[in-house]
């Protein structure tokens, strides 16, 4: 038995090696072969940053391009005259967009460096193009297309700035020296909303410390009591201010309300009282345009004084630092401002829409939306336009009644009310509708009634379509002369579809 128990114990001995040697086998065969290769590369990709940091900013800018369609080049190809469309189209844009940083006397100053350093280069600087009409080729004897697109701009401040110290010219707009006027109203909780909160010298002057410390001016008391007279908040005088010359910019309005709270010491038999601020509310109003553009409310944590004029004066510093001077640059170097246009009198809704035309066409209009019509009473256009505050009525003036009466004639348009951001023109020509469609469609556009001599130079091919600009523009081309696959539609279509 035991001989045979060993002989079972051998077999399945050499049965075991046999199997190990198996599985070892490539193994040990396949060693020097591992030992010489390479390990595959890994391919590791970096994690996505967590703060790739914010969009570079942009503005939409709507323009229309032109293009004289006698151009005999136009005539070899047919695709030139829509690439030059696109081209103008483009400068255009960049054009509007550098009004909003450059004054126009500045701009057109430098016209033919800012336009041969900047308007050329649309790549880099147009983000992309968000909209194109159809083109057309129109009675007025230009080529015509609207387009819409969006522009960096940060790099478009860099382009002007570095043209600006190349060419040893002052271009960029100065961020200006706005006049801040503060009222603070001190009110006590327990006496209720009927009561009539009192005015506090001493947390205006901590906040005006605030403001001087920015370099901007103090605007008068003044002022600032006539803000606070309008209305519960100071609100109803914020429309009128835009039409007074001597009105503050900005005005700072705040409103706190106290607590005292007292108790009587067991042991002295004292009783102490102190002061807790239970909340405080603040805006900012640009006056100018009756804009809040900040307001906050604050319920502060359990924080008590012992005396009321320190409260009153930790007050003053919690409104102060609501504000920053990069706050202010920030709303002064806003690149465009919205407006409320009505026009009183239009005769038909067509009229309206080829007034749109001329609207985008403008160097200082960068948008324009036709929102109602009303034959019997005013329609309404709202308009981003391209300037600060201050310009505010000149832009009216200068940069869509004077453009729009050379186009259409006989002082057409006139300016009814400015209000805040709301504008009020009234047509008042002899024009019937008929008269008035025919004039904005045959006349050139109103655009070029204060366009640069080279951007007319440029744009203009024949003596037939130059005499047409004449008509609205006779000292530019008085000036150009002493030195020296498009199909023909319809304007009005194309506006109304783009």
């Amino acid at each position: 038995m035991s001989v045979n128990t060993n002989r079972r114990g051998g077999v399945l001995g050499a049965a075991l090696l046999a199997a190990i040697l198996a599985l070892l086998l490539p193994v040990l065969t396949a060693g020097p072969a591992l030992a010489k290769s390479k390990p595959e590369p890994v391919d590791i990709q970096a994690a996505p940053d967590a703060n790739p940091g914010p969009e570079p900013q942009t503005i939409t800018v709507t323009a229309e391009g032109l293009a004289d369609p006698n151009s005999p080049a136009y005539a070899k190809d047919k695709g030139l005259l829509l690439d030059d469309l696109r081209r103008d189209a483009k400068a255009q844009i960049l054009e509007k967009a550098v009004g909003s940083y450059v004054e126009t006397a500045t701009l057109m100053e430098n016209y033919a460096l800012v336009s041969d350093k900047v308007f050329s280069r649309s790549q880099g600087l147009i983000k992309k193009v968000l909209k194109e009409s159809d083109p057309w080729i129109g009675d007025d004897g230009f080529a015509h297309l609207l387009m819409k697109a969006e522009v960096f701009t940060g790099e478009l401040e860099q382009a002007l700035n570095e043209m600006s110290k190349s060419e040893r010219i002052s271009l960029l707009k100065e961020k200006g020296d706005p006049r801040i006027s503060v009222a603070i109203f001190i009110r006590d909780a327990a006496r209720g909303p009927d009561i009539a909160p009192e005015r506090s010298e001493i947390a205006e002057n901590i906040l005006k410390e605030r403001i001087k410390s920015f370099g901007y001016r103090v605007w008068s008391e003044e002022q600032a009591d006539k803000l606070a007279a309008g209305g519960k908040d100071g609100e109803g005088e914020a429309n009128k201010a835009a039409a007074r010359p001597d009105a503050a910019d900005f005005s700072i309005l705040g409103e706190a309300k106290f607590k005292a709270i007292s108790a009587k010491l067991p042991a002295s038999g004292l009783t102490i009282t102190k002061y807790a601020l239970t909340s405080f509310s603040v805006k900012c109003v640009d006056n100018h345009t009756g804009e809040e553009i900040y307001y906050n409310n604050k319920v502060p944590k359990k924080t008590t004084w012992p005396d009321e004029d320190q409260a009153i004066e930790e007050v003053g510093r919690m409104i102060g630092a609501e504000f920053s001077k990069e706050f202010f640059e920030e709303h002064l170097s806003a690149p465009s401002r919205i407006f409320q246009l009505q026009v009183e009198g239009l005769p038909s809704y067509d009229a309206g829409q080829l007034l749109k035309k001329e609207f985008i066409g403008l160097r200082g209009v960068l948008n324009v939306d036709f929102r109602e019509f009303d034959k019997k009473g005013q329609s309404l256009y709202e308009i981003e336009f391209a300037g600060s505050r201050g310009n505010f009525n000149d832009f009216i003036y200068t940069a869509i009644l004077e453009p729009l009466n050379k186009k259409v004639g006989g002082g057409a348009f006139d300016l009814e009310s400015a209000h805040g951001d709301v504008v009020v023109l009234g047509y008042a020509a002899a024009l019937d509708d008929k008269a008035l469609t025919d004039k904005l469609k045959s006349a050139v556009p109103a655009s070029l009634a204060d366009a640069s001599p080279e951007r007319i130079k440029k744009l203009v091919k024949s003596e037939e379509t130059m005499k047409k600009v004449a008509e609205v523009a006779p000292e530019t081309v008085k000036t150009i002369e002493e030195g020296g696959g498009v199909q023909a539609g319809s304007g009005l279509d194309a506006v109304k579809s783009f």
